[in-house]
């Protein structure tokens, strides 16, 4: 009898352990929600790279547990928990950004210096997403976080909100990528919503040749500029430039191809994997969840009816043979370079033979440096 009670209470036991006794709805729902990610990632190649791990790090994360296993993400000690540290304290932003850095290009953008306004305006839309967080009734803090979802930059919006809105980094984050795997289909409408067909079949002057010397001064100076301008910006910026330095300098491919590489890769990894999993039920179906990705959709738009708007103002004081094609202007939010290819993309639509791609570079090299400098503005102002 006391051999069968006790085998009873051990399976008693057993079950209260199991994910199956401690299920809620919602925790089916995030799991549902992690496959749908997955789905998008292998079947519309939306972004695969960032949706997989996130959307598995949602199944992860949202596993029913017993309190007390010291497994779970939110548990001091735990392996999630370490690793989600390097979203926490900003570890892993600045990894990515070198490694963005050291794939990144800027030869468009020193051949046309002006297109860089056009990746400043796009910022716009930070700051538009900052005001309606604010009138929704975030706090100060937490409407800067959710406004930089406006740069479509993950790293960045990683970086700023857990300074400033550690609460809300997984919402924010999954928002923040998830807008950048839908670049293909909201930008397009918008794109051809503000522009004429004149407008569209706009030649661009081939982009001149940049030296060797100007790639290599381009990441001193800019740093220098930028972080003299915006100091707050430093793990950014100081990682983004060096990154690139390391690519152009000539003399240290080695160090370039694993910050680009294996490096970036095993970032990506961590990143997706522990966001995917600080979107637990509990903390994340909420109806501040809901708010924050209304607002990065309207952030998203507003960013590119910035950068195309802003376009159209610039040919107006160009001269003809010196203008723009406006369907660039949405390059200028820091999805690179999905948002480069859909701009050219759009144009050869109406142009087979208008190449677009090497100008839309400009602008989303731009649209990086401008959310690195936005999100430092930010923080300069409202940490602490």
């Amino acid at each position: 009898m006391i051999l069968e009670s006790n085998i009873i209470a051990n399976l008693k036991q057993f079950v209260q352990y199991t994910g199956f006794a401690n299920a809620t709805w919602g925790h089916i729902i995030m799991i549902l929600i992690g496959l749908v990610f997955i789905y998008l990632a292998i079947k519309k190649d939306w972004e695969p790279l960032l949706l997989i791990p996130i959307g598995f790090g949602m199944i992860i994360g949202n596993i029913p547990l017993f309190p007390g296993l010291q497994v779970g993400i939110y548990e001091d000690g735990s392996v999630l928990n370490i690793l989600y540290q390097g979203v926490k304290r900003g570890f892993y932003p600045p990894l990515i950004f070198l490694g963005i850095g050291a794939m990144t290009d800027f030869s468009a953008l020193i051949s046309n210096p002006k297109l860089l306004l056009v990746g400043a305006a796009a910022q716009i839309g930070i700051f538009c997403a900052y005001i309606g967080a604010l009138l929704l009734g975030f706090t100060p803090a937490e409407a800067g976080a959710i406004g930089i979802i406006g740069g479509a930059d993950g790293p960045t919006a990683i970086f700023l909100s857990g300074k400033l809105a550690p609460d809300l980094v997984g919402a924010i984050s999954v928002s923040a990528y998830s807008y950048m795997a839908l670049v293909p289909v909201i930008q397009p409408p918008i794109m051809r919503l503000l522009t004429t067909n004149k407008e569209r079949l706009i030649k661009m002057k081939a982009p001149r040749v940049v030296s060797q010397q100007e790639k290599i001064i381009f990441p001193i100076v800019g740093f220098l500029l930028t972080a003299f301008l915006v100091p707050s910006g430093i793990p950014l910026l100081g990682m983004l430039f060096f990154g690139n330095l390391l690519k152009e300098s000539g003399v240290t491919r080695r160090l370039a191809e694993t910050a680009r590489g294996p490096l970036n890769d095993i970032v990506v990894i961590l990143i997706g994997i522990t966001v995917g999993c600080s979107t637990q039920a509990d903390k994340f179906l909420q109806m501040k969840s809901v708010l924050i990705f209304v607002l990065g959709a309207c952030s998203f738009v507003c960013a590119t009816f910035g950068g195309v708007l802003f376009c159209k103002i610039m040919n107006l004081f160009l001269k003809e043979g010196n203008k723009i094609n406006p369907l660039i202007g949405n390059a200028g939010v820091s999805a690179v370079p999905d948002s480069a290819r859909v701009s050219h993309v759009q144009g050869q639509k109406y142009d087979p033979r208008n190449y677009l791609l090497m100008h839309a570079m400009g602008p989303n090299v731009a649209g990086v440096i401008g959310s690195a400098v936005a999100a430092g503005i930010l923080l300069g102002f409202l940490a602490g």
